[in-house]
């Protein structure tokens, strides 16, 4: 187990020189003090749960995260049914359900693919881009307890969180 002495502790530590949460913290399960980084991804984790985008966009456009995914690559253009299978990872029966539930509502239709008639391509309608809009936006839109944090705090916020992104795969 690292000491403070060893340069694993140095990573830990808080600004006064101690141990993260090595005094007033609260203990993690084992009974011994939570470190810095725990306590740091639950407060993440509690915030991002607590925006509930998922269900704001259920709620507002009675869509899921796949759907509304769907609705944002047919802005780009047309898919075949297999694309859509493959974008939803479903099989094409699951899709083909999907795609009707969408032309259902009005946010897709078919047509014949120009080079093989017995393929079909979905298409965005002008209804599925107004809903492909308001979805972005229900996902995208910072909630009101970022949108009110200074200039200054959003640099140092976007700062930490690009410390954060994975690296690029290796080629």
């Amino acid at each position: 187990m690292p000491t403070a002495e060893t340069p694993s502790a140095d990573r830990g530590r808080d600004t006064a020189g101690g141990p993260a949460g090595s005094t007033d913290g609260p203990a993690d399960s084992t009974g011994g003090p939570a470190d810095a980084a725990t306590l740091a991804w639950t407060a993440m984790q509690a915030f991002v749960t607590a925006q509930d985008r998922r269900g704001r966009l259920r709620d507002e456009l009675d869509l899921g995260p796949l759907r509304l995914e769907l609705l944002l690559r047919l802005a780009d253009g047309p898919m075949t049914l297999r694309e859509v299978a493959v974008l939803i990872g479903a099989d094409p029966p699951s899709a083909t359900l999907a795609v009707d539930k969408m032309q259902a509502r009005g946010f897709v239709e078919r047509t014949p693919h120009p080079d093989d008639n017995r393929r079909k391509l979905v298409h965005l309608t002008p209804a599925g881009r107004v809903a492909a809009r308001a979805g972005h936006r229900v996902m995208t839109d910072p909630p009101p307890a970022v949108a009110a944090l200074s200039p200054a705090d959003l640099a140092r916020l976007t700062d930490l969180l690009a410390l954060l992104r994975p690296e690029p795969p290796a080629p």
